[in-house]
């Protein structure tokens, strides 16, 4: 018998000889338990197996834990950065409405300071305007009074001062009061106007009014004379054009006067 032929009736009569011989069943059971592991070495390293992943799963858990922990700590931790910022920006509004309030009210104080100096300034203006117009007034007629004083008491001459009402308004436009000056002597007539200051629109008007005075007395003026201290120089050149004398210093009055 060949050795494949032994193989071949082996393996078809070794499964009922161990079922029914104990002998050959505990020779083989002997023989191959070298191979093998029992039961209980199988269930020892099934217990090493279960024990290494209960350690494997206790280290991961531990490993878990830690990681939520940390992650519960950075989540605190970025609330109390959120907290202190809310915080943060919440003193700031404060401080800037604050600051804004203060700003409108040093806003209102500032317009109720200026307020009150354009209401000074007015009263002020107003107050050297009226004196100053008065002040112009009372020379004229200061002026006015010496000079007639003078003339009549030392040269006999007759210093008029003359109000007259143009009701057609040939001088303004409408009718007003035109007021002259007349210096009067052996027969030559003088309109005179005397004036704080004289501009270019006063000198035409001068003239109108001596234009109304000649026509309305048929009577021509040997001489047309204005006379203040302040001329505005735009009216320097108006007057000779005009036939108007205007004298604004006592150097500019000829030495010897036609009278």
């Amino acid at each position: 018998m060949t050795d494949a032929d032994f193989k071949a009736q082996l393996k078809q009569q070794l499964p009922d000889l161990l079922r029914q011989d104990d002998e050959i069943r505990g020779l083989v059971l002997h023989t191959v338990e070298q191979y093998f592991a029992n039961r209980q070495e199988t269930e020892s390293r099934f217990d090493q197996v279960l024990a290494e992943l209960r350690r494997d799963r206790e280290a991961q858990m531990l490993k878990w834990q830690e990681q939520s922990r940390k992650w519960e700590e950075n989540d605190r931790k970025w609330e109390e950065h959120h907290r202190k910022w809310d915080e943060t920006l919440a003193r700031m509004d404060r401080k800037w409405e604050d600051q804004n309030r203060k700003w409108e009210e040093n806003g209102r104080r500032q317009d109720e300071i200026l307020a009150d100096i354009k209401a000074m300034n007015l009263k002020h203006e107003s107050t050297i305007g009226a004196l100053g117009a008065r002040w112009g007034l009372y020379s004229e007629a200061a002026f006015r009074n010496g000079l007639k004083a003078i003339l009549e008491g030392t040269f006999g001459v007759q210093v008029l001062n003359v109000v007259e009402y143009d009701d057609a308004g040939e001088v303004f436009g409408r009718p007003e009061q035109i007021e002259l000056d007349l210096i009067i002597r052996n027969g030559d007539l003088i309109l005179c106007e005397i004036k704080s200051s004289v501009s270019k629109p006063d000198l035409y008007a001068f003239l109108r009014k001596v234009e109304f005075y000649e026509k309305r007395h048929q009577r021509q003026a040997t001489r047309k004379m204005v006379i203040s201290p302040m001329v505005h120089p735009s009216a320097q050149p108006i007057g000779p054009r005009l036939g108007i004398e205007v004298y604004s210093y006592a150097e500019d009055v000829p030495a010897t006067p036609t009278l």
